[in-house]
């Protein structure tokens, strides 16, 4: 039985115009095997109807508020503030959880005290909800400083559930650092606990054009700072990681700047990965991306868009169906 005054889990939901995904979500809370827990949306000035819709749940766990929009890191950290929880699960408005996500992760911060932060793998999902093949896996656990200052290892911000003694240790988000606030907050964390994982896919990541970061200057100049300020504290016998960092970085930017289809940026960016890190090269990650880049370069965008989606029906037309033997 949940204890509303000292629950063991505050479920942190920032909001901003989510209403056509938050329902869904907040039923994805609701329909957890872990019940001790209260549930704080926060409103980050939504325009939309999200403060109507709170106000009408009937729900004692659910508590809404609200302030200016300040983005999404102010949002979290307003969250944290009025947490009561021992342990603080992030969850971003359109993502979803599977029902056991709060259960096994309590159970493994109770069983590991030294444990600060436990994650899970992610699966993604199409705008509707419904999930894809696409599973980001993860086997890195216990002491991951090494290998998060390299790259960001929790791919959703929705994964985490954290100690509230780690913000207490470490401080909370840093609205400076816009999309990689998440990622300079996990290498803090890691810096002083050990983390722990979940190896199943309990996170329903939801990709649209929304979660898509449209400035990737921005982020560019973001990563640069949050690698050179992390850096700056790191022990000698770990700054040989700093390149692996730039380089690891270069080639997620060069992604976004593929999604939008400027081929200039990415092929610079994909090279400048390559330069930082020349172990990136046998990489199934770089592989693609320069195997795509250089289609685009041959065949145009829209040339290669046509070209993927025949290679995609062909190979579908050759799958036997369920029915033949």
């Amino acid at each position: 039985m949940s204890d509303l005054n000292h629950p063991k889990v505050s479920v942190v939901i920032p909001a901003y115009n989510a209403m056509r995904y938050l329902p869904a979500t907040l039923d994805s809370v609701f329909n957890q095997t872990y019940t001790d827990l209260e549930i704080l949306i926060i409103d980050d000035g939504s325009k939309d109807e999200t403060v109507e819709w709170v106000a009408q749940i009937t729900d004692p766990r659910v508590q809404l508020i609200s302030q200016q929009n300040k983005g999404v890191s102010e949002a979290r950290n307003a969250g944290i503030a009025n947490a009561r929880g021992e342990y603080i699960a992030l969850l971003d408005a359109d993502d979803l959880w599977e029902p056991t996500k709060l259960e096994k992760q309590v159970r493994c911060l109770e069983d590991n005290p030294a444990v600060g932060l436990v994650y899970t793998w992610v699966k993604y999902a199409d705008e509707e909800g419904n999930p894809t093949e696409k599973v980001q896996t993860a086997y890195v656990d216990g002491d991951v400083l090494k290998h998060i200052l390299q790259s960001n290892i929790l791919c959703c911000a929705s994964t985490p559930m954290i100690r509230r003694s780690c913000f207490d240790a470490v401080g909370v988000f840093d609205s400076k650092l816009s999309g990689v606030a998440d990622w300079d907050m996990w290498i803090r964390i890691a810096s002083r606990y050990l983390f722990g994982l979940i190896k199943e896919p309990l996170v329903l990541y939801r990709q649209h054009p929304n979660n898509m970061s449209n400035n990737c200057q921005a982020m560019l100049l973001d990563f640069h700072q949050l690698i050179e300020r992390s850096f700056a504290s790191v022990p000698p016998n770990l700054q040989y990681l700093k390149n692996r960092a730039y380089g690891h970085a270069y080639l997620y930017i060069a992604w976004k700047y593929l999604f939008h289809k400027d081929l200039k940026n990415a092929i610079d960016l994909n090279r400048q990965a390559i330069a930082h890190y020349p172990q990136l090269f046998f990489s199934k990650s770089y592989i693609r991306q320069s195997l795509i880049l250089a289609a685009m370069r041959r065949f145009g965008p829209q040339g290669y868009t046509k070209m993927r989606d025949s290679l995609k029906q062909l190979i579908s037309s050759k799958q036997p169906s369920l029915g033949n033997n």
